[in-house]
């Protein structure tokens, strides 16, 4: 019979993971994983909690524009799976072109 053992830093690193990668699911995704930072303040989920803020408000205003707006929902679906990447593999690498402004507008997620 095995026996298994984690740390405590284990099992918040994988939580983290599990809550960034949540919060670029949809928008309950998102409340679900800021919701639960509350309880666990860490640096790789804040970030990616700004990252996905900004794709998700982003998805929101180009759905609604005509022809120029659903060719970039394109962009932003290749920079979603980009993050969500990012997310798992518990990286705080920027979107290109979006993300350094998206750390910066969202810094009351603190």
């Amino acid at each position: 019979m095995a026996h298994y053992s984690s740390s405590t830093d284990e099992i918040a690193a994988d939580t983290a993971r599990l809550l960034a990668v949540l919060s670029y699911f949809t928008i309950i995704g998102w409340l679900i994983s800021l919701f639960c930072y509350g309880k666990n303040r860490c640096p790789l989920l804040r970030f990616h909690l700004r990252q996905s803020l900004g794709l998700i408000l982003l998805f929101a205003v180009f759905s609604v524009v005509p022809l120029v707006g659903w060719l970039a929902t394109v962009v932003l679906f290749v920079f979603w799976c980009i993050a969500v990447c990012h997310a798992y593999n518990q990286n705080k690498t920027p979107l290109p072109y979006v993300g350094d402004r998206f750390q910066r507008y969202f810094d009351f997620i603190d």
